[in-house]
């Protein structure tokens, strides 16, 4: 019986990729990796998704002690010659603290920003639960479905990548398929694949449109979301100029102040001394008045010195009588 030929051993990930049938591969993986110093990558600027913490991160960094970064990661060639992340700065913070210092790279060449957005979002959405997503993620994922430039062919291509990264075997899913189904528009659609309602996604889409700092404060409930979507009207100077307020006190954000806000921003009233008016609550303070406030004499004072049948109005005039008097001795005396 003659001998089997011995299984061919891949001894790179290039070969790996290349091993995988051409008709199962999408046509625009890029079978070559090379090999980066993590030096070399910066992360995508504004990265939406924090990085793993706990146990997750824990595991991970276990894992890549044991066995390595399995998964190439995916960058892309800046204008300064360095190369900036797109998947993979999970891998890469734990590759580090694991005691790595360099990691396999796939480098995507002549990605327009919308496409290497997409790479960025994608990925975290593999990866993770979206209703266990921050109000940011969750508003970063949305915001991308429902920007005008989506192009739902380009995504399907690019999860169909990812996957086959994690899988070389993976055959790429039918168009039928409702992870990379037809284009979505409207945000009722949109609800429906992430379970949530129009009018949650209508919010979320707002909440993007804050700046980093304010978006930072809605995840950690420093401001609710509704607030948040007031907040969103404002232009960025006007954001950054409510950022530096709160980082400056510890006043809160409620529904009341942020439509405030809101109000001057439309009437271009909204400064950093009208913010900190808003905010501190000062703006809704009423003046003190120098008046005395009203007081009323009890029945049994005056009726020892009137007789019932004595008019108002001459009660009134008597009475400022002996005030005057009153008053006017004591500042003789110098006592007043």
């Amino acid at each position: 019986m003659p001998d089997r030929p011995a299984p061919k051993r891949i001894k790179s990930m290039d070969e790996l990729l290349m091993a995988v049938e051409p008709e199962s591969q999408p046509t625009n993986i890029k079978s070559g990796v090379v090999r980066l110093n993590f030096s070399q990558v910066d992360p995508y600027p504004n990265h939406p998704f924090r990085l793993y913490s706990g146990e997750r991160l824990d595991d991970m960094v276990a894992s890549i002690s044991n066995y390595g970064i399995l998964t190439p990661m995916i960058t892309r060639i800046k204008d300064n010659g360095r190369y900036e992340m797109l998947a993979g700065h999970n891998r890469m913070n734990a590759g580090t603290l694991a005691g790595l210092d360099e990691g396999d790279f796939i480098i995507k060449e002549n990605l327009s920003d919308e496409e290497a957005w997409m790479y960025v979002i994608e990925t975290n959405v593999m990866q993770r639960s979206f209703a266990d997503m921050l109000p940011s993620e969750k508003a970063a994922v949305l915001a991308l479905r429902h920007s005008k430039m989506f192009s739902q062919g380009k995504r399907n291509d690019i999860i169909a990548e990812l996957r086959m990264l994690e899988n070389p075997q993976y055959i790429k899913e039918k168009s039928t398929s409702p992870l990379i189904g037809e284009k979505l528009h409207s945000d009722v659609q949109l609800g429906i694949e992430y379970g949530l309602s129009k009018n949650s996604v209508s919010r979320l889409l707002r909440i993007d449109k804050l700046t980093q700092a304010l978006k930072g404060r809605v995840d950690a409930s420093q401001i609710g979301i509704y607030p948040a979507v007031a907040l969103s009207y404002l232009v960025e100077a006007e954001q950054q100029e409510v950022e530096k307020v709160l980082s400056e006190n510890e006043f809160k954000v409620d529904m009341k102040k942020a439509e405030m806000l809101r109000s001057y921003s439309e009437g271009s009233k909204l400064n950093e001394k009208t913010a900190y008016q808003i905010l501190s609550g000062e703006i809704n303070k009423k003046p003190k008045s120098t008046t005395p406030a009203p007081v009323k004499i009890k029945h049994k004072v005056y009726s020892k010195y009137f007789s019932a049948d004595t008019k108002a109005s001459e009660i009134e005039r008597i009475v400022d009588e002996a005030l005057e008097w009153y008053f006017s001795n004591k500042l003789k005396e110098g006592t007043a």
